[in-house]
């Protein structure tokens, strides 16, 4: 089978040699670019090493600071993506019932908080609710503003996903299911979904980046995780640059290590459905065993049959 995409045609020659161009273009664009941030640094004294050097040599920088914000980051983005997925499958069936009520219940909501910035929603669960209120206790109230808002605009997000991944099916897949008895809802529950949702996982774990990125917003909210203990820790060591240059390294290194489990996952998923594709020998080879087989078969009917004789 040939492995040429059916979207665009292959580049040739000429094609070939302008994106070398662009390549080495944007190459060296690049590189002016970071010489001139590096050269920017070095004139305001933040390449000094002793700037960067509590890094390397004192525990402390990473103990009480930088470890303590990562893990409130990843605590909260873990929360909230538990919380999302679940709001974002629950609301995205819901858009697809067949009951309208229930469809226009789910759809306003979605729409609601898909349109409202997520550092709104952290402020006002915040300020307006959990501080005014005795929900959460004064330590907890922060950590539960960032997940209310990371929860309500992501899990409206994912919900438009799952309801987008449904309708991109071919409509043979309802129609198969329901042809053989089963019910809209089993349609939609036992067949359309799971491949909806193995269609979108890229979308998905785009959306679960998302999060991970935004739960430094929890900054505004007295929250402290990673971008917090980073200003912290600059303003004790004298650092600030280094340790946010610091903290958007860890940043992408989360961000990174997410995107391949969600590499991992989406090939194993693509396993499961992947058909095996005999080559012309092998067909050949099988239609001869299957001959073979149904000519002993004859034999021994027959001779079962003059036995009986």
């Amino acid at each position: 089978m040939s492995t040429q995409s059916v979207l665009f045609d292959a580049p040739g020659p000429r094609a070939r040699r302008r994106h070398a161009i662009l390549t080495v273009v944007g190459v060296a664009l690049l590189g002016i670019l970071l010489w001139v941030v590096l050269r920017k640094m070095q004139s305001a004294g933040q390449l000094n090493p002793a700037l960067w050097e509590p890094f390397l040599t004192d525990r402390s920088v990473w103990r009480d600071y930088l470890l303590k914000g990562l893990w409130a980051t990843i605590k909260a983005a873990l929360i909230s993506i538990v919380l999302a997925g679940a709001f974002g499958l629950l609301f995205g069936i819901g858009r697809l019932s067949q009951i309208a009520p229930i469809r226009w219940f789910c759809g306003v909501v979605v729409e609601f908080f898909r349109a409202v910035p997520v550092l709104l929603m952290m402020i006002f669960a915040y300020f307006g609710i959990y501080t005014r209120t005795d929900l959460f206790s004064a330590s907890t109230a922060p950590l539960a503003a960032v997940v209310t808002g990371l929860t309500l605009y992501n899990g409206s997000v994912i919900a438009e996903l799952v309801r987008s991944g449904v309708f991109a099916l071919p409509k043979g897949q309802g129609e198969a299911g329901l042809s053989v008895g089963l019910t809209p809802s089993q349609v939609l529950r036992s067949v359309q979904l799971p491949q909806a949702l193995t269609a979108m996982l890229p979308a998905l774990i785009g959306q679960f980046v998302v999060i991970l990125k935004d739960s430094a917003l929890g900054y505004q909210v007295t929250y402290p995780e990673l971008l917090t203990w980073s200003k912290t820790l600059g303003s004790a060591f004298s650092n600030t640059v280094p340790a946010y240059i610091v903290a958007a390294i860890l940043f992408i290194l989360m961000n990174y290590a997410l995107t391949k489990i969600a590499t991992v996952v989406q090939r194993r998923l693509s396993r499961r459905g992947r058909a095996v594709i005999a080559t012309p020998g092998q067909v050949a080879e099988t239609v001869q065993q299957e001959s073979t087989m149904a000519g002993e078969d004859g034999v021994q009917t027959d001779a079962t049959k003059t036995g009986m004789r």
